[in-house]
């Protein structure tokens, strides 16, 4: 599952993405035109077949659909929606265009605007469990427990080994604090789909959660099936942070980065943990590096702050901590310490 963007309304966000694909294919300098027009998004690696499919057959929905799929497959969601309207507006009989098209909102928390969508797939195709599931993913963000069921057991009536529809029973189950009916879903969507990801990923949490290293294994296997993803070796330095093992919580937080120089929460993490052994300058750099990539985290000034004062520099530590009080005024530890630097 992708991590949730910003939530727009259907209107606005269409009015977005065809205001991002006008400047980036409309607004071409002098320069630009003696460049080879075989260049960007619609010629990436999968998708350039699809683009010269749709420059011999304009008209043909499927090419267009397809191509959304591609483009949603590289996270180029905004192009993505646009081939999926064009798609429908060529041909309005296909479920899948209209359940793509849904699944996509969703992806983006636009709850309102993809359920015509769904809802005109599951007409068009009562049997369509892309729609079903989906239509289940917004009633566990409205917290309809008993609509979500229905929507996820309809799809396994249909298909006993769908491992989606037991992974998002799963997630049905965690949200309503089940955690056994939870680990039990999710182990049967891994049983049914052995690289299901995001399922070994609930699957590690829920262990560690209970104080099992068993929850190691199964975050390590989830890494291993997806090594773009460092979200498993940063729950492990979680878990041994949570335990007081710096060094393997440095070393899980350090493979995160390894794969992922930006990634700000295992930097932040790094920096917490040497504050714990005293590497108050090393610890500054990471903290510095967290502020350059954007947080404006009041916690993280707050920590920087701390580690000047532990070295002396009380200076820097007021001028921190004041940052950190801009952020957050009712924080008594931040207010604790102006007064102490003689804030």
């Amino acid at each position: 599952m992708k991590t949730f963007g910003k939530i727009f309304p259907l209107s606005q966000w269409a009015a977005c993405c065809l205001l991002a694909v006008f400047c980036l294919y409309g607004c071409k300098n002098e320069g630009d035109k003696k460049k080879s027009v075989k260049s960007g998004p619609y010629y990436e690696q999968g998708v350039a077949p699809l683009t010269e499919a749709i420059e011999k057959a304009p008209n043909k929905a499927e090419n267009y659909f397809q191509r959304g799929n591609a483009l949603n497959k590289l996270q180029l969601d905004s192009l993505a929606l646009v081939d999926y309207q064009k798609a429908i507006s060529l041909d309005s009989s296909k479920a899948e265009y209209f359940s793509a098209l849904g699944d996509l909102l969703i992806e983006h928390q636009d709850v309102s605007g993809s359920l015509p969508y769904l809802e005109k797939a599951i007409a068009l195709n009562p049997k369509d469990p892309k729609a079903r599931l989906n239509i289940a993913k917004m009633m566990l963000f409205s917290k309809d427990y008993p609509k979500a069921f229905t929507e996820i057991n309809t799809v396994l009536r249909q298909d006993v080994y769908n491992p989606e529809a037991y992974f998002l029973k799963g997630m049905v189950y965690k949200d309503m604090g089940d955690t056994a009916k939870a680990r039990s879903s999710f182990e049967t969507a891994l049983n049914v789909s052995p690289n299901y990801k995001e399922a070994a990923v609930q699957l590690g949490q829920i262990y560690l959660n209970e104080g099992n290293p068993l929850g190691l294994q199964y975050l390590e296997n989830a890494f291993r099936m997806d090594s773009n993803d460092v979200l498993p070796l940063y729950a492990m330095g979680m878990y041994y942070q949570g335990k007081e093992d710096w060094e393997n919580a440095k070393l899980n937080y350090r493979r995160a980065l390894q794969h992922n120089r930006q990634y700000v929460d295992a930097l932040y993490n790094t920096g917490y943990v040497l504050m714990q052994q005293d590497s108050f300058e090393t610890a500054i750099t990471l903290f510095d590096q967290v502020l350059e990539l954007g947080s404006r985290d009041a916690r993280t000034f707050y920590l920087r702050g701390l580690a000047f004062e532990l070295l002396g520099n009380n200076a820097a530590a007021e001028q921190d901590y004041r940052r950190a009080f801009e952020l957050d005024k009712n924080n008594p530890e931040i207010k604790t310490a102006l007064k102490r630097v003689g804030g």
